[in-house]
């Protein structure tokens, strides 16, 4: 199961704010900001699966290992190009 911290580190890397990964994710805000509450706040188990997978589609890879947990962004030069919208600004060669 994926953490707060992990969600936020994720935002972070995506440079998305909560309102954006809410969005993509089709969850509420509220419940986005309790995930990522440094409280431990309770969420749907449904609700941490579609952020997850939100996340994971946007090229998050989460991490998990005995020494601990963290995030990685996959393809992060598709990622920019997605941001910035395909073939805008590319100089062509003649």
């Amino acid at each position: 199961m994926i953490t707060g911290r992990q969600v936020r580190a994720a935002r972070a890397l995506l440079n998305w704010t909560q309102e954006r990964l809410a969005e993509k994710a089709l969850v509420a805000l509220t419940a986005l900001k309790r995930l990522e509450s440094e409280r431990g706040l309770g969420v749907h188990e449904g609700t941490i699966d579609q952020v997850r997978r939100a996340l994971e589609t946007a090229g998050i890879l989460f991490i998990e290992s005995g020494q601990g947990r963290g995030v990685m962004l996959l393809n992060e030069t598709s990622d920019i190009q997605t941001r910035q919208g395909r073939g805008r600004g590319r100089v062509e060669s003649s």
